[in-house]
């Protein structure tokens, strides 16, 4: 008898340790933000006849933080990349139910993608520089876009290496290959390309994952930053970093969203008993 308290016990006590490592920052509430910015009703996404993504029904809140959890192969990233359309890239993928930004079918017949992704950036999981100069590689959105103007182009690439926390660092190298960046500096310039198109949401699929500690803090400070500028969506493995980043979390499995709730109510209150047992480490 003794020996099962002490189990039950023990139990508890390791439920309240794990709890603890999640709970998220104090954080000021954002100034205009809270409205639907993207908007799922029913919404499901098929490669061929499998379900990847099962009628998800979910408002992301315009300039918060957005993280979205789950084990391997849950459909986070596909979710997210659904966002801007990049599932259209791969063969026999497609959708049913809705998807909304701003009020608008995200898979209506008269979206215009190149608008859409321009709206609606993603930065990926490992840094994908262009084998071009640093400043080429901001300017290229912007010149895809119709903005020749060297002196607008300087302005533009400038501000967007300033938002992504570069332009100290990179500012006397700009003629420099890009790739000659450390891995951490690469995936900020991949931020600050996706910035110089001036975005409204900003999608990050596992943005750390390739980086070390030192670089993981840098873009974890940027998020910090760039909240309550942008709508931010970031998938993470990491369930320490989304309690640190964000504001709502999505917990997904099977495809499946379990929970979508506020970072702190989700991590140490979750109503759920599949988001318990996977934050508390007891997930089977």
């Amino acid at each position: 008898m003794a020996n099962a308290l002490e189990a039950t016990e023990r139990k508890q006590n390791d439920k309240s340790t794990a709890r603890d490592i999640y709970l998220p920052p104090e954080r000021k509430k954002v100034s205009g933000g809270g409205a639907p910015h993207v908007s799922a009703k029913n919404f499901s996404i098929y490669y061929g006849e499998f379900e990847a993504v099962k009628k998800v029904n979910a408002d992301i809140l315009s300039k918060y933080v957005t993280a979205i959890i789950g084990p391997s192969g849950c459909g986070k990233s596909t979710f997210l990349r659904a966002i801007n359309r990049m599932n259209d890239l791969i063969p026999n993928c497609h959708t049913t139910g809705a998807l909304m930004f701003d009020g608008d079918d995200v898979y209506g017949k008269f979206t215009d993608e190149v608008l859409l992704r321009k709206k609606i950036g993603m930065v990926f999981q490992k840094p994908n520089p262009f084998p071009k100069s640093i400043f080429d590689n901001i300017a290229y959105g912007p010149r895809l876009h119709g903005i020749k103007d060297r002196k607008t182009l300087d302005a533009l690439v400038e501000k967007s290496l300033r938002k992504a926390a570069l332009w100290d660092e990179v500012s006397d190298r700009l003629d420099k290959n890009a790739l000659g960046l450390s891995g951490g500096q690469q995936q900020r310039l991949c931020v600050a390309r996706t910035l110089a198109v001036e975005p409204e949401i900003l999608l990050l699929d596992e943005p750390t994952s390739a980086l070390d500690p030192k670089a993981t803090a840098k873009i974890e400070d940027l998020i910090q930053e760039l909240r309550g500028s942008y709508t931010i969506m970031i998938v993470t493995h990491n369930m320490q970093q989304a309690s640190r980043v964000s504001d709502y979390t999505m917990f997904f499995y099977e495809g499946v969203l379990i929970e979508h709730a506020p970072t702190a109510q989700l991590f140490t209150r979750p109503k759920d008993q599949m988001t318990e047992d996977y934050i508390t480490g007891r997930f089977s």
